[in-house]
């Protein structure tokens, strides 16, 4: 039988907490109860007056900002317009129903006035990573390191075109001092090195000059900023570095390891796509004992002609063998920290194969070795290792995730924002409100049964079949909790149980690191 509704319910008077209309499975609860946001007061406390009129409560303000993050709101006016209609926001804020909402241009004078030169927005990051921290959810064992560009709000098509200084490598002083060791060596002159540095012209947005021109293969070129980031192996965000567009990923690698070691010593290896495959950066890893995870990279240069590795070097005789077996012996070391092998003209004259060689008028060959390039020869060693294989891997799972959740959850494909300062603090309190989002859902179902003892068998399944040890550990701390659904668990992840509780207890290596200690 069809029935008809009654409207009357828009006007009926209801006794009712907001507690009781926000459901128990909500996001902001499960944020609620993993941090309290007391942690802001003593932070921006000298940058309130103790006279004047009572201000509005820091905490909402920033409350309102994760609003906006969390739930990829596209702006403050829009965010403030959601926080007056949804009770769960508003019971998030501990507004009650009839209590007014802050206006949405209220976050941007504060941050104008009081927050702008504050080092608020970062201590908030960092106090979110430690809770994550705290509570044992993060790893520091592999490092993935990527960028991701950011639309800048700025018309491509407008632009002024100006001579700007390049930017010196992190690296630089150090690779010019060994240029000139190398060059006393050989028996050179060292080179006198230029105090300025080199001119190039660039494009510049008029409406956002700190923003860079982004060129990158046949992606769309536009003004952009980049966000060079580094998470872990559950995809929480250690840190970033937002430079302007133009700036190549390899520029900022070092400096942003250099941040992520000081609160992460204990890291062993790092992973990372082709565009940080340098010689500096290599060699950076190895120097301070971080294992590379570095892909393949095929050859450059014209297909036409052999290609660099056809060449055999001889680092007996410090040489090259061409494929006819002739040797291009070193020449010099150019500024760039290239060494130099050149051919001899008379023998590649009459060579049958120099058509595939060269082009060079003068019947040449040059081949080019960086200083640093032994560097480079071990990371192709360590490339083709199984440990290697399986680390990077997890890139698209770890970082490449990290990107696409944020470009397409979180608000971060475009920015309205214009300047650099303004856009780094967007893009870390996205990545701040992106770890709290993961460090509230994960506490939530710690506390459920199990989740944490089947995500360490998720970790360690391929270490399974070779310790036995865990067997008798788990069964042990599972039967004192009374637990004893255990074995169902087991059955669940595909690891037969009996299989590790009757083998032998033998094992060279413990089972359990620091890193696992947690899951119990």
């Amino acid at each position: 039988m069809m029935s008809k509704h009654s409207m009357e319910g828009r006007t009926q008077s209801t006794v009712i907490s907001i507690d009781e209309l926000v459901p128990q499975d909500h996001l902001v609860r499960k944020i609620d109860q993993a941090i309290s946001f007391d942690f802001i007061y003593p932070i921006v406390e000298s940058t309130y007056s103790t006279l004047g009129r009572p201000s509005i409560d820091p905490v909402i303000l920033i409350k309102l900002v994760f609003l906006q993050y969390l739930f990829g709101i596209r702006s403050m006016r829009q965010t403030i317009k959601e926080v007056d209609m949804n009770i769960a926001y508003r019971w998030f804020l501990g507004l009650d129903l009839t209590e007014k909402v802050p206006h949405f241009s209220t976050f941007g004078k504060n941050y104008a006035r009081r927050f702008r030169e504050t080092t608020l927005f970062e201590e908030i990051f960092t106090y979110i990573l430690e809770q994550a921290v705290k509570a044992g959810l993060v790893t520091e064992n592999h490092l993935y390191m990527d960028s991701t560009h950011i639309k800048a709000n700025a018309n491509k098509h407008k632009f002024n075109k100006t001579l700007t200084h390049i930017e010196a490598q992190a690296y630089q002083k150090e690779l010019e001092n060994e240029i000139n060791e190398e060059r006393i060596k050989a028996g050179k002159r060292p080179f006198i090195w230029d105090m300025e540095s080199e001119l190039r012209e660039r494009k510049m947005s008029p409406s956002d000059p700190e923003s860079g021109y982004y060129v990158k293969g046949e992606r769309e070129k536009q003004f952009a900023y980049s966000a060079h980031t580094v998470c872990d192996d559950h995809g929480f965000i250690l840190g970033t570095i937002v430079t302007p567009g133009n700036i190549h990923d390899s520029q900022v690698a070092i400096p942003l390891l250099d941040k992520i070691r000081e609160a992460f010593p204990d890291s062993q290896t790092v992973a990372a796509d082709a565009a940080y495959k340098t010689p500096a950066i290599v060699r950076y890893l190895f120097t301070n004992h971080l294992r590379p995870v570095l892909p393949y990279t095929r050859p450059r240069g014209d297909k036409q002609l052999f290609r660099k590795n056809e060449f055999v070097y001889d680092e007996f005789f410090d040489c090259y063998l061409c494929p006819q077996n002739q040797p291009l012996h070193f020449s010099t070391i150019n500024r760039k920290g290239y060494r130099e092998y050149k051919s001899t003209p008379v023998i590649c004259q009459n060579c049958p194969l120099r058509p595939q060689c060269t082009t060079s008028q003068s019947y040449q060959k040059v081949v080019t070795r960086h200083i640093w390039q032994d560097y480079l020869d071990q990371v192709e060693h360590l490339r083709h290792t199984a440990i290697n294989r399986q680390i990077y891997k997890r890139r698209k799972e770890t970082i490449e995730r990290v990107f696409a959740d944020a470009k397409e959850k979180h608000g971060l494909r475009w920015t309205k924002y214009r300047s650099l300062e303004k856009v780094a603090v967007h893009t870390m309190l996205t990545f701040a409100a992106m770890n709290l989002k993961k460090l509230a859902t994960w506490l939530d179902k710690g506390r459920k049964p199990f989740f944490f003892f089947r995500l360490f068998l998720r970790k360690n399944k391929n270490r399974m079949n070779n310790h036995y040890f865990l067997g008798l550990f788990i069964l042990f701390v599972y039967s004192l909790r009374g637990q004893m659904a255990l074995f169902f668990c087991f059955k669940r992840e595909k690891i037969g149980f009996f299989k590790v509780f009757l083998k032998t207890l033998s094992a060279e290596k413990p089972y359990l690191t620091k890193n696992d200690a947690y899951f119990f």
